[in-house]
């Protein structure tokens, strides 16, 4: 069989994970992820291959691989016991080789003895596999689950994708759009399945029965209080997570004492919590939403609440046309961006009585993928969904059942979230995971139970049972045995049996009802009032609770468990194959807060010295930036010279090499030519496939006093720009507009100085202010996204005094991202959990500091101790650590994003910096480990050591 493709970019980038969702779903399939110990290298031999016919319907998984771009057809292999999908390529029969660049976590040639003797494509006169491939010309990966009947772009690399029994997988040459919907292979998932189809959904999962302790989690949620009547980040209200809380509560207690307490609270800050742009203004759709459940839960009234009509004022809000900053489609919530606010709005109106205005319902429904699960993100108005968010279904699924008038549209999520259940009961976070996810499982517990499903529900029910913490709440993954708020509200509610669709208190006891106007007294079993220790950080320039808590979020940055030796951060967590990318993304936080100079001095002192990873053999910075070589990446290279510009070294000899010079010879004199990708127009720079990194280059360039060198790149950049203010994500461009990629070109051009040069970024800022949401944050690639806001507030931070009430709520917005291990959300939406790639830009980016005037004065700091040079796989020593070493363990959730040392790996996130023209390297890092990402953080786009 052949197979046809459409051409597509992916992009890589080096701060911000901004570039499209889809973009880091497209390369991480083909950038596979190394599972643990040694990073192997070179080329993979297959192993003897287990007989077709040892794999059935039911047993076992296959692999299809498509040589039809050199005259072969599909070649089939069978793993009988499959462990993950790069083992299953080999142990069918395959042989693969990496790339220089990344080793094995990058299949660039594939190969079986079926198929010219084993020869593998693409042969190395066509691709180097020096670094990573391009998006139009790699090998793309698909997964067809039992029970599937269409491909599925995979949100993980092959050494992280484990295949399920009966599942078939697919390997395509080509090219895929950033959408990922060009590319799939040309065979349907029949054709090469094992035995055929079957539905693994139609009977519910037997499991042992087993119920959730309501009264402790009741317990351990109030303990989470503040003053007993809400919850509280950085000393400041979080409304909206109180809101939350109360309706846990409800769940877990019925009516109670502390649920009053909370909401007596919520209903004298119903202004603040629904109303915080001012009652004159439409609702907040995610606070109003939240506050209406809270009344209509708790027996009250979401017409009547705290003197307001929350749910009226929410129904007005819909926008009646599209095309505005605050209205992108008709039926739209004002500033929402994420399907799942736009889920919990019409939900929230359903169960307040409020009629829901149709175009509300139809824009949600609208967002339903091929799958038959919902899209993370809202989409344009005729676009469509083509990669679905299982935290999200469960959400649209109740919202249109109860809104009704879609009935095939709820069938079919139906259908998706009972087959998405595993054999233990519980629900991965995206396909093809075998262990199961917190919050993905207490949604479809949620919805399964709405829909009339009560054994698939009791069946998650149990599974939740078996994961509930000791102290009573339940942390974001199976087994975890640290409890979390986040994954705990909804845990309880389907542990409760119920669903925010049915949800509603009883009184446990006789007691008169409590007025909303008049506060209860103190309960003197409420845990005291948490306070936080001084610091002596350097004071931050915002109020407490305006921005972020930049001491904690130092220490999480340099946790031993993170930070390597002090040195550098993992590409892949135990492997010792740095991610230089993220390092200088560390650095640049910490030159940024000024909170951690010996730290930032180990960083530096290791790149500046030619330090080696621990990976076999040693990589240095060099190896990274291909320096001094015929792939040298200008991008990499300038971002490596602003670090050292930044802290006081001589770009022009850092890590033995004069950076200026290698970009100025990296300026492409004119467009390459046939297979050489090298040089996208006259004016880039040789392999700089993103706006993100000829800003660096230009950066790097302008800052060394190159104004003659960099004319032409900056004539380039400012090419760039739209129309609108903003600019692409990718080189080539493509057709979207970004606010990471706009904020870091006017970065860039702010120091040229030109009239040109001064009109584009005015036009850029305005263009970025206009794209701020509601509750401080800006739209990127995963969603409300905590890079895009801190970019913005970079970017607008070029004309602070204008933009000042922007930037305010914007680093709001940011404190409000922020965990109590110190690091920072994907996004506002989606799983929670620290990700240290969100964590570095947040970080430095809540500063607002330009990289083109970063400066971080490290006299008086000293050299760090030695660390062993051979260092090793999760070799410790350095400076980096903070005395407490890890705590928890982090959540990368994605496209979005990559793996760092101590994350936990978890789908598609949006990361950071890619290195050769195609998608980002980096993409590699973030396909191994993400939650759901391209998400959401979640699907988010990756691009894994930010060029």
């Amino acid at each position: 069989m052949g197979h046809g493709t459409e051409p597509g970019r992916g992009k890589g980038r080096s701060l911000g994970r901004g570039i499209r969702a889809r973009c880091v779903a497209l390369l991480c399939a083909a950038a596979t992820t190394v599972g643990g110990g040694v990073l192997l290298l070179g080329q993979a031999t297959p192993a003897a291959a287990d007989p077709i016919g040892s794999c059935t319907a039911t047993k076992g998984a296959i692999v299809a691989v498509d040589f039809g771009d050199w005259g072969g057809g599909v070649v089939r292999g069978c793993d009988a016991t499959p462990t993950t999908g790069y083992d299953l390529l080999h142990e069918a029969g395959f042989s693969t080789k990496g790339t220089e660049h990344d080793g094995d976590a990058f299949i660039c040639r594939l190969g079986h003895a079926e198929f010219d003797s084993g020869k593998q494509y693409p042969t190395p006169d066509k691709e180097a596999c020096k670094l990573t491939p391009p998006a139009t010309a790699y090998w793309s990966y698909w997964i067809a689950p039992r029970g599937q009947d269409h491909w599925t772009y995979s949100p993980l690399g092959a050494m992280s994708q484990k295949p399920t029994k009966g599942s078939v997988e697919a390997w395509v040459f080509g090219g895929t759009d950033v959408g990922g919907t060009t590319g799939k292979p040309t065979f349907t998932p029949a054709e090469v399945r094992a035995g055929g189809g079957t539905d693994p959904g139609e009977q519910p999962p037997v499991v042992k029965p087993g119920k959730v302790d309501l009264a402790a989690t009741h317990k351990w949620l109030k303990g989470r209080l503040t003053g007993g009547d809400h919850i509280a980040r950085e000393e400041q209200p979080d409304h909206q997570a109180t809101a939350q809380t109360a309706l846990a509560l409800a769940a877990a207690g019925g009516r109670s004492a502390t649920l009053d307490k909370v909401k007596t609270y919520l209903a004298h800050h119903v202004e603040e919590a629904a109303y915080p742009q001012g009652t004159d203004k439409a609702p907040s759709p995610a606070g109003a939403a939240l506050v209406s459940l809270v009344a209509a839960s708790t027996e009250g009234d979401p017409r009547s609440f705290g003197g307001h009509d929350v749910a009226g004022d929410l129904a007005k809000s819909v926008c009646t046309q599209g095309g505005t900053p605050d209205c992108g489609v008709k039926g739209d919530f004002p500033g929402v961006g994420d399907v799942e606010t736009q889920a919990l709005a019409v939900l929230a109106l359903r169960r307040a009585g409020v009629r829901v205005p149709a175009d509300a319902v139809a824009r949600l429904a609208a967002h339903q993928c091929e799958d038959g699960g919902f899209s993370p993100t809202l989409i344009g108005d005729g676009t469509t969904c083509v990669h679905s968010d299982r935290a999200t279904t469960p959400y649209a699924t109740m919202a249109l059942k109860l809104a009704g008038g879609h009935k095939d549209a709820v069938a079919r999520a139906r259908k998706t979230l009972r087959k998405s259940q595993l054999p233990t009961g519980g629900f991965g976070a995206y396909p093809g995971m075998t262990t199961g996810d917190i919050i993905v499982t207490g949604r479809s517990a949620q919805a399964l139970r709405l829909l009339g499903d009560a054994a698939y529900a009791d069946a998650a029910a149990s599974w939740l049972s078996r994961q509930q913490t000791k102290a009573g709440g339940f942390g974001f993954d199976e087994g975890a045995t640290d409890p979390e708020i986040y994954p705990t509200w909804s845990a309880a509610v389907a542990g409760a049996r119920t669903s925010l669709g049915k949800l509603t208190t009883k009184p446990s006891r006789p007691e008169p009802p409590v007025d909303p106007t008049d506060p209860p007294g103190p309960d003197p079993t409420d845990p005291p009032e948490p306070t936080n220790p001084p610091t002596t950080a350097p004071k931050p320039p915002w109020a407490a609770g305006e921005g972020p808590n930049l001491k904690k979020g130092t220490a999480y940055l340099t946790a031993r468990s993170r930070l390597k030796r002090g040195d550098y951060y993992e590409n892949v967590s135990g492997t010792g194959f740095a991610d230089y990318g993220l390092t200088i993304d560390g650095a640049y936080a910490l030159a940024a807060t000024g909170t951690d100079n010996d730290a930032l001095r180990g960083i530096v002192d290791f790149l500046d010295g030619k330090g080696k990873d621990g990976s076999t053999p040693g990589r240095t910075v060099n190896d990274w930036t291909g320096v001094g070589t015929s792939h040298a990446a200008g991008g990499s290279i300038g971002k490596v010279a602003v670090l050292a510009q930044a802290v006081g070294r001589d770009p022009r000899d850092f890590a033995g090499h004069d950076l200026i010079a290698a970009l100025k010879k990296s300026v492409c004199k004119v467009k390459s030519q046939g297979a050489d990708r090298s040089c996208a127009a006259k004016g880039a720079y040789r392999y700089a496939p993103s706006v993100f990194s000829q800003s660096l280059a230009v950066i790097a360039q302008l800052r060394a006093g190159q104004k003659t060198a960099a004319a032409a790149p900056v004539t380039y950049l400012r090419s760039l720009q739209k129309s609108t203010g903003a600019w692409p994500s990718l080189i080539p461009p493509t057709g979207d507009s970004e606010v990471d990629s706009t904020a870091m070109a006017a970065m860039a051009l702010k120091l040229d100085k030109s009239p040109k040069s001064e009109k584009a970024v005015a036009k850029a800022l305005k263009w970025i202010a206009s794209k701020q949401l509601r509750g401080g944050g800006f739209p990127g690639a995963s969603g409300n996204s905590v890079n895009s806001a801190a970019l913005a507030v970079q970017g607008l931070s070029l004309d602070a005094p204008k933009y000042r009430t922007q930037i305010k709520k914007a680093r709001k917005f940011l404190a409000g991202q922020q965990n109590s291990d110190g690091g920072f959300n994907v996004a506002a939406s989606g799983q929670r959990g620290s990700d240290v790639r969100a964590s570095t830009q947040a970080l430095g980016g809540a500063i607002g500091t330009s990289f083109g005037t970063l400066v971080r004065d490290l006299d008086g700091t000293k050299p760090q101790p030695p660390t062993n040079p051979a260092g090793g796989p999760g070799g410790s020593g350095g400076s980096g650590g903070s005395p407490n070493g890890g705590g928890a363990p982090d959540i990368v959730t994605p496209g979005d994003g990559g793996s760092a040392a101590g994350d936990t790996p978890t789908g598609p996130l949006a990361s950071t910096g890619v290195q050769v023209g195609g998608l980002a390297l980096a993409a590699v890092a973030l396909c191994f480990a993400g939650w759901r990402t391209l998400a959401v953080a979640r699907r988010r786009t990756a691009v894994g050591g930010r060029p």
